[in-house]
This record gives structure tokens, C-alpha cells and sequence, in this order.
């Protein structure tokens, strides 16, 4: 929500000298000195051992789903008609699953806190009033933002504080610098724990921004990056993010640096026609998977839904799906003439599937229902 206007024309960023080949569309060729001919990118999905979270809106009813990474298997993990589960955030060790669920419509709806086993088992509530949850790196806490007044608005930034959930002692404590913190959504741990990323609108002095947080201490540092819903990479070196409404930029950064601030843009993805968010890594850092789909403004008819931009939890997106790229192509990638190398559909039936969450598959698999 309120991202800046797309970058690929001008502005302050820059890609790194040795992308140079890459952005001119040089060919790779094999040892004989022919064309290599490159792998589909679902055949190279369907062979790794991860998963994807995702919500969905079927049959009137915001569920979580769970697939193969090729979007292969596809099974309905919740199945509760009449309870509105989304944002799915899986564990980094891939045990459990934390997500939100919406009681009541309108004005009166309560978002609260819930988590499960990765099976979909042993759901359990754990705070009311609580948005945008996201997990410690040890897999021990979860991150939440409590909602900014007692009536609810679904506006992703009506947040005021941060807490952290102790799943061993049921215990919250507020983070240490909480009173200062506030209009912050789609927060994120660092993998070495020093840092939260976090997107901030009309708050905290500034108007929006992409905030480094230190988790245990006062520090706030503003990565000086347009857009939104920042997510660091699972090995710690990089942070991808939504530059505009249509393009997801990646850049490294060094989050061991005192003072960590993002590199040369190494790549690009960019929709011309849809718009596109959402992203998120596979657990070796080597693919991503982000939504996408045609503006619009939901549809305050359907149920559990809200009116608001498409891409906000809660909102129906007509047309949204997910998809997956390879995290190390080089410049920009323009997703409206991409080959099947380069990206591939995770889903395909329009369902506001949006929120992707990667995961390392279990020996066992949920049924469906």
C-alpha cells in the first residue's frame, strides 16, 4: 500500500558493473559452443523438497493453503467455513505456522493471532488485537504489531507498538523502544537476530520508508529505498522488496555492519500491466515467489472482506496469483516477456491468492480434509 512510483526509468538506484552482460541479453552457450538450452523453471520447482503457504479466498472464505513449490498438491490446511484465516508466516525451522484471523465484518472485526502445527493441527489462539505477525530466527517467538485503537480499520499501518510472543511461557514483552514505534506493517527478523525490517506510513516522523529496527535496542536506520514489504533473504545477505506498485527490486545488504545500508540493485521484476507484492524467499535464498494481479479496490460484498488497495490482508484481489522466479537473474526481469525459464506459476485460478510463505518439506504430508 503506498508504494512510490515504479524506478525502471531514472532515480537513484544502480546495478552493479558486472550485470552489464546480463542487461544487454548476452547467450550463455554449453561446451560445444551451442546455445544452452535452459531448464523450465517448473521442472527445477518440482524438484526441491519446500513448500509455500498461501491464503486464498474460496467459496466466500478466506482459508491457507499449502502446495508443492511447482504448485503441485495443493491442499486446503484450514477448511473452516465461517473463520477467516490469512497471512500465513511459516517458522524458520518449518515446524509451525502463525497467521490472522478476522471475527465480526466492518468496523466491529477483531484480528487476533493464531498458530498451528505445519500439518494444520493444534490451532490455537494467542492475542486479540494483534496485526502483522512475523517469527524470532529461532523459531522461539513471534512478532506482532497491537492494532492502534479499539475499533479495527484495515488499513495495513493502524498499528502502534511491537510485542513478541513467547511460545514456551505464553509470556509478551513489549520491544524495548515499543512507545516510539508506531504506522509500522510487514515487519521481518534478520537471520542473525540484530535487526527487524519493517515498512513505515505517516509515522515515527517520517511519511513512508523502509526501517531497519534493532531488535534489542534503539536504534532505527532509514534504508533510503522507495515501496514497501521488505524481506530479508534466509542466508542474511540480501533484502528484496516492492519498489513500486509494479517491480520488486533485490540488493544486498550487510546486516553485520553497524550501520547496514543496501547495495547496488542486482535485479528487478517488473509487470507492466499487473501489479506485484508479496515477495518472499525459498529457504536457500535461491528462488522467489511474489502475487500479482489487476488493481482494485475489493469488494466490500463478499464476506470477511474489506474495502481498501487489493493487496492489503483482508481484501479480496479478483485475479491475484502467485509465481516464482529464480532469485539470481541478473537486472531486470520483465515478467510480459519472460520465458518458461524464468518464471513460473505457482497458482493459476485467480482466488486473491496473495502472501506467500516458503517452507523445507516434511517426510509427511497434510491431507486434505
Amino acid at each position: 500500500m503506498f508504494r512510490s512510483r515504479s524506478f525502471l526509468s531514472g532515480g537513484s538506484r544502480s546495478f552493479a558493473p558486472h550485470l552489464l552482460a546480463a542487461c544487454l541479453g548476452l547467450t550463455a552457450f554449453g561446451p560445444a559452443g551451442s546455445a544452452a538450452e535452459p531448464t523450465a523453471l517448473r521442472d527445477r520447482l518440482h524438484a526441491l523438497p519446500y513448500k509455500l503457504a498461501y491464503e486464498t479466498y474460496l467459496q466466500d472464505n478466506w482459508e491457507i493453503f499449502v502446495a508443492n513449490a511447482d504448485g503441485s498438491h495443493a491442499v486446503n490446511l484450514t477448511s473452516t467455513p465461517g473463520i477467516h484465516e490469512h497471512y500465513p508466516q511459516v517458522s524458520p525451522d518449518g515446524a509451525h505456522i502463525c497467521f490472522s484471523v478476522d471475527t465480526g465484518e466492518g468496523r466491529e472485526a477483531v484480528r487476533s493471532l493464531w498458530v498451528m502445527d505445519i500439518d494444520g493441527g493444534h490451532r490455537r489462539k494467542l492475542v486479540d488485537s494483534a496485526r502483522e505477525p512475523f517469527w524470532s530466527p529461532d523459531s522461539r517467538k513471534i512478532g506482532f504489531l497491537p492494532q492502534e485503537y479499539p475499533k479495527f480499520n484495515v488499513m495495513d499501518y493502524y498499528t502502534k507498538g511491537m510485542s513478541f510472543y513467547d511460545l514456551a511461557t505464553g509470556q509478551i514483552e513489549p520491544h524495548v523502544n515499543s512507545a516510539n514505534l508506531y504506522h509500522l506493517y510487514n515487519p521481518g527478523f534478520s537471520k542473525n537476530g540484530k535487526w527487524i525490517v519493517s515498512t513505515v506510513h505517516a509515522g515515527m516522523g517520517v511519511g513512508h520508508a523502509i526501517l531497519l529496527i534493532e531488535a534489542k535496542g534503539t536504534n532505527i536506520i532509514n534504508l533510503n529505498i522507495p515501496g514497501c514489504r521488505p524481506c530479508f533473504s534466509p542466508d542474511g545477505r540480501q533484502l528484496a522488496w516492492g519498489a513500486g506498485d509494479h517491480e520488486i527490486a533485490v540488493a544486498p545488504i550487510n546486516l553485520d555492519d553497524p550501520k547496514p545500508a543496501i547495495g547496488a540493485w542486482s535485479m528487478t521484476i517488473h509487470d507492466p500491466k499487473n501489479e506485484t507484492y508479496h515477495v518472499d524467499w525459498s529457504p536457500d535464498s535461491r528462488f522467489l515467489s511474489l502475487s500479482r494481479g489487476p488493481a482494485s479496490k475489493g469488494d466490500p460484498n463478499k464476506r470477511g472482506t474489506f474495502q481498501s488497495a487489493c493487496e492489503i490482508v483482508g481484501v479480496y484481489a479478483p485475479g491475484w496469483d502467485i509465481l516464482a522466479v529464480p532469485a539470481d537473474h541478473q537486472g531486470v526481469l520483465e515478467l510480459d516477456k519472460a520465458t518458461a525459464a524464468e518464471w513460473s506459476s505457482v497458482t493459476t485460478n485467480g482466488f486473491s491468492n496473495k502472501e506467500s510463505s516458503w517452507f523445507t518439506a516434511k517426510t509427511s504430508t497434510p491431507k486434505q480434509p
